[in-house]
């Protein structure tokens, strides 16, 4: 695959990938060794992503084509220098916006790592910031996280990737400005937050709308409706995304991927794959192999296809 001008070859620790079945498509992967963050470059012409959050900010700039997806209720587009802006538990998917596809960056900050940079810059206790918008036009931030996502991909010394985060982090603080809507706020939170907590204890194992109607005293329809609207995402999506963190923990601590698949409550490896590929693009083999680049590489199917 050639890389594009101006980035460096992956380092090692970043994941190539070509799709096997959609041949435009690709991705390139890359994760920090003990600290939550992590950056991801592709381009996508036929891959849809399935809605899905992130426990992350995903901050993301849009290099060429369009991107569309739904977050918060509403249609947005990002095309080429906007920048995407999801808050930590934001539900969103994504489709290209024409026949050309789109290539974009993605920076994935753990909101730890997030507070503590704002800390550093400002003083404990640190706000953590909220977005309003999921896309913004602002040339300042766009410039800050292509600058740290290139020195993350091209294995930057450590004290300059901190340099880079530090200013990449104040920019978008300072243009989220603690003005978004936290997610589970509005009517009918406490019945969507008795439900997800059943769901967090309990999601490994089956789980009925009866059970969810019953911890939170209401009809199966209203505890539905209450945490659609909480949450962005249907109950049975939120166990699963549930599920596929798990699995994701697991696969970057180098748990073999079928034994990660049964231990985080999918069928088989094939389940888990096909789940892991619509909403992180990617499959699990890939992503071990970005994670714990000692992995010997193979081939990196489409998403949704058994590696």
């Amino acid at each position: 695959m050639t890389a594009r001008p101006g980035d460096h070859p992956a380092a090692a620790g970043a994941q190539r990938g070509r799709m096997a079945a959609v041949p435009h498509d690709w991705y390139r992967y890359w994760r920090s060794d003990g600290e939550p963050l992590e950056a991801m470059y592709a381009h996508f012409e036929q891959h849809v992503y399935h809605r899905h959050s992130h426990e992350t900010y995903s901050l993301g700039v849009t290099d060429d084509g369009a991107q569309s997806f739904t977050c918060r209720g509403a249609g947005h587009t990002s095309s080429a220098g906007m920048v995407m802006a999801f808050n930590p538990d934001d539900p969103h998917d994504g489709w290209a916006a024409g026949e050309g596809g789109f290539t974009y960056r993605m920076l994935h900050i753990g909101p730890e790592l997030m507070a503590g940079v704002l800390a550093d810059a400002t003083g404990p206790p640190a706000r953590l910031p909220l977005f309003a918008e999921p896309v913004l036009h602002d040339p300042e931030l766009a410039r800050r996280l292509r600058a740290l996502h290139r020195a993350l991909a091209a294995g930057a010394p450590a004290l300059r990737r901190d340099e880079l985060l530090a200013a990449a982090v104040r920019s978008a603080a300072r243009r989220a400005a603690g003005s978004g809507r936290q997610p589970g706020a509005g009517a009918g939170a406490p019945v969507a937050r008795q439900a997800r907590e059943l769901i967090r204890a309990r999601y490994l194992a089956e789980i009925s709308a009866g059970d969810l109607a019953a911890a939170a005293g209401r009809s199966r329809f209203a505890v539905h409706r209450a945490f659609v609207s909480a949450y962005g995402l249907t109950p049975g999506d939120y166990q699963r995304l549930l599920r596929l963190r798990a699995a994701r923990t697991l696969i970057a601590a180098g748990e073999p991927i079928a034994a990660a698949a049964a231990r985080s409550g999918f069928t088989d490896q094939s389940h888990l794959s096909r789940w892991f590929g619509r909403c992180y693009g990617m499959t699990p083999g890939a992503y071990q192999r970005a994670v714990r680049p000692g992995i010997a590489p193979d081939r990196a199917a489409a998403p949704g296809q058994v590696p």
